[in-house]
C-alpha cells in the first residue's frame, strides 16, 4: 500500500478517536500471512503518559468468543463431545422446551432462543456500586440459579430466533472445564495460546497486572475520561475474558487465514473452522444484504463483495474488533481502552482502503455521515417566519422548528436506513408527517415538511 494511504488512515483514526474521547488504540493488519500495519495510537495510561504500542495487553471483550468455540470444536475432533449433544448431557442446566432440548451449538451460534438475561452485566458490575436490581454470583450455585430461573423468558425454539446470549458462552466454558478436566483458561492457554506464540495473552488477573505493557482502563463520564479498574471474574472468561495485543492477536487471525495451521502446527481442521465460519442463524439486516452468525463470529456474505467475517467486543473498560475476508487472505485487529471505540469504523476503513476503495464512499457509516453534514443546518420558510434547525444528536438527526407559536422538536426517521434517499418522516401523536429534502444543481436544499416549505440558508 502506498504510503500516503497509510497516512490518510491515521488521520482517520485520530478523527475516530478525537470524537469519540478514545485514550489509546492499537491497529494491526495482515496480508498474505504477514503484518503489513502495525501502529498504536494514543496513551496506554494517561497518567504517566505512556503511550499505546501493537504488544500492549488489551481487554478483548467478546472477541473471546471464537476462542471459546474454537476449543469445543477441537473436543468435538478428539470425540470428546458432539457439537448436537443437549447442553443438559454436560450441566445442571434445567431451560428448554419439551421435546426441543437446547443443543451445545445453538449456544454457540446465540440461536438457543434465549434473549440476553444480563448476567454479564451483574458480573461487569462487581466494582459498582451495589443495586438491589442485581445480586451477585458469589459461586457456580447461584449462577446456576438465576440461569434456570429464566424458563419462563424462552421466546422461541431453539435455532429459529438470533439472541446474542453472553450467558451461553459462560455454559460453554463449563462444558470445555467438564470434558477436558481442566479450567477453561488453562485449556485454551495450552491448546489454543502457547500453540500460537500468544504468550502473553491471558485471563488471570495476576498475569494482566505483573506485565509491563497493559492498558489502563477508561469510562467516559460527563464527557470526562475517568480511569475505572478492570473486573476479572471466571464466570465471563469464555464470554469475554481474554486479554491480548493486537500483535499477538494477530497470531490468531494468521491461523484462521491458513486454515486452521500457524507456522506448521495444526490447531484446528479447515473442516471444523469451515463449519465456524458457515451461517447458522440470519442476524437482522442493516447495510449488507445477507449477514448471521455463525460459531463465535458474525458473517457478512456481500461486504465490498466479498466474504466478510468478525466480530466485537466491548464492556465499560475496554474494546476490540476483528475482521478478516479468507479470499483476500486479509485480516484486521484493533483494540482501545475505552469501551466505546468505533471498532467497526477502524475496521472497515481499513479494509475499503486495501481494496482500493475511498471509506467515504462506501463504507454506510461515512456516506451517512456524509449526508448529516449536507442536511444540517438553519433553514426558513416565506418572509423568515418560521425557522427550521435540524442538527445531528447522537447519531440521529434531529429537526427543531421555531415560529411565533413556540418551538418543537422531534427526531427525523429515515425511510431507508442506508439513507440512499432524503426521504424521512415524524412520527408524533400517533401521526407521521412526511419529511422531504431537495438537493438542488446549485448546491441549495430545500425540506418540505407536511404543508411547509424552507429553503436553507448558505
Amino acid at each position: 500500500m502506498e504510503r500516503i494511504k497509510w497516512k490518510e488512515l491515521d488521520q482517520q483514526i485520530a478523527n475516530l478517536m478525537q470524537q469519540a474521547m478514545i485514550p489509546g488504540v492499537s491497529l494491526t493488519v495482515i496480508k498474505n500471512q504477514n503484518i503489513i500495519y502495525s501502529k498504536g495510537y494514543g496513551s496506554r495510561q494517561m497518567e504517566k503518559n505512556l503511550k499505546v504500542d501493537t504488544d500492549t495487553l488489551f481487554g478483548f471483550a467478546s472477541c473471546t468468543k471464537i476462542f471459546t468455540c474454537l476449543a469445543i470444536m477441537q473436543l468435538a475432533e478428539q470425540g470428546k463431545l458432539l457439537i448436537d449433544d443437549p447442553v443438559n448431557k454436560y450441566l445442571p442446566f434445567k431451560l428448554g422446551l419439551e421435546g426441543k432440548p437446547i443443543l451445545i451449538r445453538h449456544l454457540m451460534s446465540h440461536s438457543s432462543g434465549i434473549p440476553n438475561l444480563d448476567a454479564a452485566s451483574i458480573i461487569l458490575m462487581t466494582n459498582a456500586p451495589y443495586n438491589k436490581s442485581w445480586k451477585p454470583f458469589e459461586d457456580k450455585d447461584s449462577f446456576y440459579s438465576f440461569i434456570n430461573g429464566a424458563q419462563d423468558e424462552i421466546v422461541s425454539e431453539p435455532g429459529e430466533r438470533y439472541f446474542y446470549f453472553n450467558s451461553g458462552f459462560t455454559l460453554l466454558g463449563e462444558i470445555i472445564e467438564k470434558v477436558s478436566g481442566k479450567r477453561f483458561e488453562d485449556y485454551v492457554s495450552d491448546h489454543i495460546l502457547k500453540p500460537l506464540d500468544m504468550n502473553r495473552s491471558t485471563f488471570l488477573e495476576n498475569s494482566f497486572n505483573k506485565d509491563h505493557n497493559k492498558m489502563t482502563s477508561y469510562r467516559i463520564e460527563n464527557d470526562i475520561v475517568v480511569p475505572q479498574q478492570y473486573s476479572f471474574n471466571p464466570f465471563i472468561f469464555a464470554a469475554g475474558g481474554l486479554f491480548s495485543s493486537t500483535n499477538e492477536f494477530s497470531n490468531f487471525l494468521l491461523m484462521l487465514l491458513g486454515n486452521g495451521q500457524f507456522r506448521n502446527r495444526r490447531i484446528i481442521s479447515p473442516k471444523s473452522l469451515q463449519e465456524m465460519f458457515s451461517i447458522q442463524i440470519e442476524t437482522p439486516l442493516v447495510f449488507w444484504e445477507k449477514s448471521g452468525y455463525g460459531f463465535g463470529v458474525s458473517i457478512t456474505d456481500d461486504f465490498l463483495e466479498h466474504k466478510f467475517i468478525s466480530h466485537s467486543g466491548a464492556t465499560v473498560y475496554s474494546s476490540a474488533q476483528f475482521a478478516f475476508i479468507p479470499e483476500l487472505n486479509i485480516g484486521i485487529v484493533t483494540a482501545a481502552n475505552t469501551g466505546n471505540i468505533p471498532g467497526i469504523l477502524i475496521v472497515d476503513t481499513v479494509l475499503s482502503v486495501l481494496l482500493d476503495k475511498y471509506p467515504k464512499e462506501m463504507i454506510p457509516h461515512y456516506k451517512i455521515q456524509n449526508k448529516f453534514e449536507l442536511l444540517s443546518g438553519e433553514y426558513k420558510n416565506y418572509k423568515g417566519l418560521r425557522t427550521l434547525i435540524v442538527s445531528e444528536e447522537n447519531g440521529v438527526l434531529m429537526v427543531k422548528m421555531i415560529s411565533g407559536f413556540g418551538t418543537t422538536k422531534h427526531m427525523l426517521i429515515p425511510k431507508d436506513p442506508k439513507m440512499e434517499t432524503n426521504e424521512f418522516f415524524i412520527y408524533a401523536n400517533s401521526y407521521l408527517t412526511p419529511v422531504s429534502f431537495i438537493v438542488n444543481q446549485d448546491g441549495n436544499i430545500e425540506v418540505f415538511i407536511d404543508k411547509n416549505h424552507f429553503c436553507k440558508n448558505h
